[in-house]
């Protein structure tokens, strides 16, 4: 079985659209793309380039939209990125001349994914396969870059639903520039209990 791994920039208030640039994203009336160029330091820089390793990814169809546009013309920017697979969850799309592009059709081809041989596989962006996965139990990692700032309005990670999970924190840095690095891994089911007790 292979482990599906979320990898979020997100705000404080849960936002995760257009980290990257004022481009990336404007639906909806967006405003903020770009967010996170402020916060860079070499910190950041290392861990991000640490998770760039070349892994499989899975990948919502308007992150592929962004990322066909632009990953194939930057690969020396995330080395491997043309050579691993990227699962797309699409009912409107078939295929794709990057290579190594599979399309997936729907919740039952991703549980299927996930059942089988392989290495990781990672999820980038992508807002509403997170949620999907989220309401159904399919993320067995969070590796979060929570960003010190609220956007107010944007689309958002924690929206729609996901099931009450635990999960345990493995990794966690915070840099210079005050962005929450946290790794977080799948642990059971929610306990509860009375403080003081």
């Amino acid at each position: 079985m292979r482990k599906i791994i979320v990898s979020s920039m997100i705000t404080l208030d849960g936002v995760i659209q257009a980290p990257g640039g004022p481009a990336e994203d404007p639906s909806g009336g967006f405003e903020y793309g770009g967010w996170v160029a402020p916060y860079g330091d070499e910190v950041s820089a290392k861990i991000v380039q640490k998770q760039l390793k070349p892994t499989d990814l899975l990948l919502g169809r308007k992150t592929f939209d962004i990322w066909e546009a632009y990953w194939p013309q930057h690969a020396a920017m995330w080395p491997g990125i043309n050579d691993v697979t990227k699962y797309v969850l699409s009912t409107t799309r078939k295929k794709s001349d990057w290579q190594n592009t599979v399309f997936l059709e729907n919740l039952a081809d991703i549980k299927k994914l996930k059942n089988s041989e392989g290495s990781d596989i990672v999820v980038w962006g992508s807002g509403e396969l997170i949620q999907l996965l989220l309401k159904n139990d399919l993320v067995d990692e969070l590796w979060l870059k929570i960003y010190p700032l609220t956007l107010g309005k944007g689309k958002k990670i924690f929206t729609d639903g996901p099931i009450a999970a635990a999960f345990t924190l493995t990794d966690s840095v915070v840099t210079s520039k005050g962005v929450i690095i946290a790794d977080y891994k799948r642990a059971g089911e929610v306990k509860t209990g009375r403080v003081g007790d």
